[in-house]
C-alpha cells in the first residue's frame, strides 16, 4: 500500500521529522533547549593530528563512534538520520522505499587511513577499511543503505552552504514527482586539515576563555570557532504527510541559491547579491517583507562577513528589518561548516514552533554598523509565523530558505489550500 502519487505540480513540502545532535545536546530537543538557554559547547580542542593542543578552539561532540575505525562524521550522520526517521513515526509497511529519496552533504574522506595504506600497505583488520570511507558521499550512501532508501540520491559539496543545498535538492525531487519523501541533511566533524586551513586563512577566533571566543555581530569579533554535529530531516509532500496523519513542524515555502562572482572567501561589500537572494526567496515564497519575524543568520563572527550580511538583510527588507529578530547560533555550537545550514535550519524550525528566539552569545558590544536586532545574550519570546535561514559559503555559494510555521488547524485542511501562488 502507498499513499498515491502527487496530484499537483508544486505541492507543498513539509518537515515531519527532525534528528539532531551537537556539542550542547544529544537529541534535537536537548540541543534546542540548551541553545535557547544560552548554553555554549565551545572549548579547547585537543588531539588534532599535527596541531598543538592549545591552538584550536571549537565545539566538539562527545560521541562514541559505534564501529571501530568509522569516521565520526559518518557515525553522526547515521545517528541523526535514525532519530529523524523515528521522530517522523513512519510505518515502513506502507511506505514506498522506491519513492524515498536521500540527500546528504559531502564530507572529508578518510585521508588518514589512505595515508596509512600508502605508507604501510594496510590498516588493522578490525577497523572500517579506509577505501570504504574515502569518497565524500559515503555518509549519504551509508544512511540510504541503513534504511533501504531506493529513491533519488544526491550529495553536494558546497562548503558551508552544503546542508541547505541538499535540503533544496530533496525538495526539488519531491516537487517534480520523483519521490514522496526524502531524508535530507548533513553532518560535520572537526578535521585537522580544515582546522589548519582555516588557521592559515586567519578566520578562527582566539580568546583566553574559549566560550567567549565567537561573538557574531559584536564590534570585538575576531572570527569563528569550528563545531561538530548533524541534523537530518524527513521531508514529505503535504498530501502524503496528511494522509498518514503525520506531525508537521513547518512548510519549506521556498529556497534560492546563487553564486557570488566576487571572491573565494570574501563577500561583495555592496551586499547586492545577498539583497537579491533574500528578495528572490520572498518572491518565490509569495511572502511580504513584514511577514518575516525571524532570520537565522549565517553569523560567523568574522569582521567582514557579519557586516555584509547585516547590510544585505537591511537592504532587502527595508524598514521591516527593524521589527525582525536575527539570531546567530554559531556563538553557541560553533561553525559546523558542511552541517551549519541543516543544524541551524532545525533550530529555526523549533524557534517557530515554540515562539522563541534564542540568544546570540557574547554579543556584549553590538557593532553599530550591523544595524539589526541580533538578540544579544538573552533569548526572547517572539511569535513568528515565517522565518528565513541564510547560508553564505566560501566559494561564493549563497542560499536562503523560507519556512512557514505549521499549526494543528492547517493539518485538517486540504493540501491544495496551502499552495503558494508562485512556484518556489
Amino acid at each position: 500500500m502507498t499513499y498515491g502519487r502527487p496530484q499537483l505540480l508544486g505541492e507543498p513540502v513539509v518537515i515531519t521529522g527532525i534528528g539532531m545532535l551537537t556539542s550542547v545536546g544529544s537529541t534535537a530537543e536537548s540541543t534546542w533547549q540548551a541553545v535557547r538557554r544560552g548554553k555554549s559547547g565551545v572549548r579547547s580542542v585537543t588531539g588534532l593530528a599535527g596541531l598543538p593542543d592549545d591552538l584550536v578552539i571549537g565545539a566538539p561532540v562527545d560521541f562514541d563512534v559505534p564501529v571501530a575505525g568509522q569516521l565520526k562524521v559518518i557515525a553522526l550522520s547515521r545517528q541523526a538520520a535514525r532519530a529523524a526517521i523515528e521522530d517522523a513515526a513512519l510505518d515502513w509497511s506502507i511506505v514506498d522505499r522506491d519513492r524515498f529519496a536521500c540527500a546528504i552533504s559531502g564530507h572529508m574522506g578518510d585521508t588518514a587511513g589512505i595515508a596509512e595504506i600508502i605508507g604501510h600497505g594496510t590498516k588493522p583488520e578490525e577497523e572500517v577499511p579506509a577505501w570504504h570511507q574515502w569518497m565524500p558521499n559515503t555518509a549519504c550512501s551509508e544512511v540510504a543503505l541503513d534504511h533501504g532508501l531506493r529513491g533519488p540520491r544526491s550529495c553536494n559539496s558546497t562548503a558551508c552552504a552544503s546542508g541547505l543545498i541538499d535540503i533544496l535538492s530533496a525538495v526539488r525531487r519531491i516537487r517534480d514527482g520523483q519521490c514522496d519523501l526524502a531524508l535530507a541533511g548533513s553532518a560535520e566533524a572537526i578535521n585537522p586539515l580544515f582546522a589548519a586551513g582555516f588557521r592559515q586563512l586567519r578566520v578562527l577566533a582566539e580568546h583566553n576563555d574559549p566560550s567567549q571566543a565567537c561573538r557574531p555581530f559584536d564590534r570585538d569579533r575576531t572570527g569563528f570557532v569550528m563545531g561538530e554535529g548533524s541534523a537530518m530531516f524527513v521531508l514529505e509532500r503535504l498530501g502524503h504527510a496528511l494522509a498518514r496523519g503525520a506531525n508537521i513542524y513547518a512548510e519549506l515555502a521556498a529556497g534560492t541559491m546563487l553564486g557570488e562572482a566576487h571572491h573565494v572567501t570574501s563577500m561583495a561589500q555592496t551586499s547586492d547579491p545577498l539583497r537579491y537572494l533574500i528578495t528572490e526567496t520572498l518572491r518565490r515564497a509569495d511572502m511580504a517583507t513584514d511577514e518575516i519575524g525571524y532570520i537565522n543568520a549565517h553569523g560567523t563572527g568574522t569582521r567582514q562577513n557579519d557586516l555584509v550580511e547585516a547590510r544585505g538583510i537591511r537592504a532587502a527588507l527595508g524598514t521591516a528589518a527593524s521589527d525582525i529578530l536575527v539570531g546567530a547560533n554559531k556563538s553557541s555550537i560553533g561553525h559546523l561548516v558542511n552541517a551549519a545550514g541543516s543544524v541551524e535550519l532545525a533550530l529555526t524550525v523549533l524557534s517557530l514552533r515554540d515562539g522563541f528566539a534564542p540568544p546570540t552569545l557574547n554579543l556584549y558590544n553590538p557593532d553599530p554598523d550591523c544595524d539589526i536586532d541580533c538578540v544579544p545574550l538573552v533569548g526572547r519570546r517572539h511569535r513568528a509565523e515565517s522565518a528565513l535561514k541564510l547560508s553564505c559559503a566560501f566559494g561564493g555559494h549563497l542560499v536562503c530558505m523560507a519556512v512557514r510555521r505549521w499549526s494543528a488547524a492547517q493539518s485538517g485542511s486540504d493540501y491544495s489550500d496551502h499552495l503558494p501562488s508562485k512556484a518556489a
